[in-house]
């Protein structure tokens, strides 16, 4: 069975309910989000294997790390994934960045796909799928299931908020992903949103209703 891994660092919460907040505006909101993706990085790259090269400072010849092989691939969950992405860049610039498009039919709640666009060498890379809200957990099964239909093995789920609904369906169909969150809320309303939640995230950082 996978992981919740649940990053309560103080910084991440603090600025987690800023962004709850009804209040507050799609810049604020979409800095914030960039700002807990950053900080979301650093454990969600905890354990990225290292290697040993020499190099050779100021005052002598030394035996330094850096990371091994090809790093990272960030895939967002289109679109509200998009804002997670600047964030993990920020940590990581090298990284290369794919897209997958999903929508939700609003009558079924059941994820439609629409774009996949992945780096050649993906299937060498630790994948890191983005996407805000991780509510019923389609889009995300889906999403996994593509990346691993195109080769992929090291795939971890990185969320803002999530509910033990959606958790519990990556889990049960994708038992090998870890997922990264920032909150595990309540549970999903009739509408199949995130309670308490904050709204609809893809809308809340485009400024779209």
């Amino acid at each position: 069975m996978s992981t919740v891994h649940v990053i309560d660092h103080p910084m991440v919460q603090h600025k987690l309910t800023i962004m709850r907040r009804k209040e507050t505006g799609s810049k604020d909101f979409r800095e914030l989000l960039k700002e807990i993706s950053l900080l979301m990085g650093y454990e969600i790259t905890r354990d990225i294997a290292l290697e040993d090269i020499e190099i050779e400072t100021p005052i002598c010849k030394t035996v330094a790390k850096i990371v091994s092989g090809r790093k990272l691939a960030i895939v967002p969950i289109l679109r509200a994934g998009i804002g997670m992405v600047d964030g993990l860049l920020s940590l990581v610039p090298v990284a290369r960045v794919g897209h997958i498009g999903l929508y939700r039919d609003e009558k079924t709640h059941k994820p439609v796909v629409y774009f996949c666009k992945l780096p050649e060498d993906i299937q060498d890379r630790m994948v890191i799928v983005t996407d805000p809200m991780l509510a019923t957990g389609g889009s995300a099964c889906d999403a996994v299931k593509m990346l691993k239909e195109r080769g992929c093995h090291n795939i971890r789920l990185m969320c803002l908020v999530a509910v033990p609904e959606g958790i519990a369906k990556v889990q049960a169909e994708h038992p090998d992903v870890d997922i990264y969150v920032a909150a595990v809320d309540d549970h999903l309303n009739e509408n199949a949103y995130i309670v308490p939640g904050l709204g609809d995230a893809g809308d809340r950082i485009f400024g779209t209703k």
